[in-house]
């Protein structure tokens, strides 16, 4: 999970990519860069979040009417600055590219690109792999200008080759802005329209809020399998070009993307809310002696308040967050997301004590955060702690851009309920079944039939995710892990 966002505009860019990058900080903590264009280009890059790196002089320096900026979410480690997007290589045209996703045959890649194609890749980041292959595709057609079938036989070149989940965006020195998605879609990706001069303003992002915040109107979606092409003359093209059953991440929805936006035409409030009426309806069904509902901030707020008015339940903000630390789940080490949990959330004794708590979260992943909670409410006097997850159990590893990639990290993997109850310290766990997920975020938008809810079923959707591949990626995530801690 990464957030990406690429302008086109009448004047310099920066100010806006900054603001930008800002309303998609929640997609990446590790790392953040903008690049702009004004017959050079201008790169600042950094560890570390958007506020930290960006200072008064890059707004001077990053100079241009066109650029991208990223923040950057590791899916392996964290902390290595050569990671940082946007990407740049000079041949053909010059190229700059940042992107949202997971490449599943990447070492295969970088290894042809070197032994083929004489290009060295200097990073770890997927993107540099899509990006080296589509120069390869546009040093092939030979032109001195790009037309849009050019940019589209590019990309059909990269999704020939490219195994996995990515939502790219790009421009190319003189030519004009490209964005496209992978044929199933799995990650998300938007576009706006400004018009603020003689030429409209263009937008590209991860996320809706981060154009709206901007001032961009009729925004949609890219498609699966789509390629947008906006040239120097600010004509706007678009095409699919594949033709794979557009299949959305549920995890956007469940925990990623910001309430305010909207993923493929759904609202993520919205859709908090129905899983909220959804899970009421299971919590019914247990017939628990609750008094109080409390939600781990801040993704679990929308469901928890809908449980609490459905189940005619007294509902109370009994953990306060430090909103100074980053997302626990987002932290390169597992040793940092447990330090991290207390520095986060510190309840308020007097809601827990003698009360039976219901506890709503988004997830439950390794189990770490959700045990550091419940020991807060019981040293605080809560008689019994049950623990809701709006989410279904994840027990399967995500090779499309979540940092779960190894079996070994899901609590609830060859787990019963009453097991993973006893392992996190709570009287009952509860979660959302796969079905009701689904549901609401078809509520929201009929037209989506399919989606990767892999980490959830096993089920995945690019179908060339062999038990060999997850070896492999399991491997070299734990060498990864292993590296990172040497180096701590």
């Amino acid at each position: 999970m990464c957030g990406v966002i690429g302008l086109m505009g009448n004047e310099d860019v920066f100010r806006d990519l900054y603001q930008g990058l800002l309303a998609i900080q929640h997609r990446g903590q590790d790392a953040a860069g903008i690049i702009t264009y004004n017959g050079r280009f201008h790169t600042k890059k950094g560890l570390g979040l958007v506020r930290d790196i960006f200072t008064p002089e890059h707004l001077q320096r990053l100079k241009g009417n066109v650029g991208l900026g990223h923040t950057r979410y590791p899916t392996i480690g964290g902390g290595r600055s050569e990671d940082a997007q946007p990407f740049l290589v000079n041949s053909p045209f010059g190229i700059i590219m940042g992107h949202n996703g997971n490449i599943i045959n990447y070492p295969d890649l970088k290894k042809e690109l070197f032994e083929k194609y004489r290009r060295l890749l200097n990073s770890d980041n997927d993107v540099e792999v899509i990006l080296n292959i589509f120069a390869e595709e546009l040093a092939k057609l030979k032109v001195t200008t790009l037309k849009p079938h050019h940019v589209y036989k590019a990309v059909a070149g990269v999704f020939k080759k490219v195994k996995g989940s990515y939502s790219v965006v790009a421009y190319i020195a003189e030519q004009g802005m490209v964005a496209f998605r992978d044929p199933y879609g799995i990650k998300p990706l938007v576009w706006g329209i400004r018009r603020d001069g003689l030429l409209p303003s263009y937008g590209i992002a991860s996320e809706s809020v981060s154009l709206n915040i901007l001032n961009f109107t009729d925004i949609k979606d890219v498609g699966a399998g789509e390629v947008i092409f906006i040239d120097q003359r600010r004509r706007f093209h678009r095409k699919k070009i594949a033709n794979s059953p557009h299949t959305p991440c549920l995890f956007e929805w469940v925990y990623f993307a910001r309430p305010d936006s909207f993923i493929d035409g759904v609202n993520v409030y919205d859709c908090r809310v129905n899983l909220g009426r959804f899970l009421a309806e299971e919590i019914r069904q247990h017939n628990l002696e609750i008094d109080v509902v409390v939600p781990v901030p801040d993704s679990a707020r929308d469901a928890a308040i809908e449980i609490a008015r459905l189940l005619n339940l007294k509902y109370r903000e009994a953990l306060v967050k430090n909103r100074y630390i980053g997302r626990t789940f987002i932290m390169p080490s597992s040793g940092e997301r447990q330090i991290s949990v207390r520095q986060k959330l510190n309840p308020i004794a007097s809601e827990f004590k003698g009360k039976n708590v219901l506890l709503v979260d988004d997830s439950i992943v390794r189990g770490n955060t959700s045990k550091a909670i419940i020991e807060m409410a019981r040293e605080c006097g809560a008689k019994k702690v049950y623990f809701a997850s709006y989410s279904p159990p994840l027990r399967f590893p995500c090779v499309y851009g979540i940092d779960m990639q190894t079996r070994t990290e899901f609590i609830a993997r060859n787990a019963s309920l009453e097991e993973i109850a006893r392992r996190i310290g709570a009287d009952k766990v509860i979660y959302q079944k796969l079905d009701s997920l689904k549901k609401a975020v078809q509520l929201g938008n009929p037209r989506l039939k399919h989606f990767c809810g892999a980490c959830f079923d096993g089920q995945y959707p690019t179908g060339d995710v062999t038990s060999e591949v997850l070896k492999r990626i399991e491997e070299e995530r734990k060498l990864a892990q292993q590296q990172l801690e040497l180096n701590l």
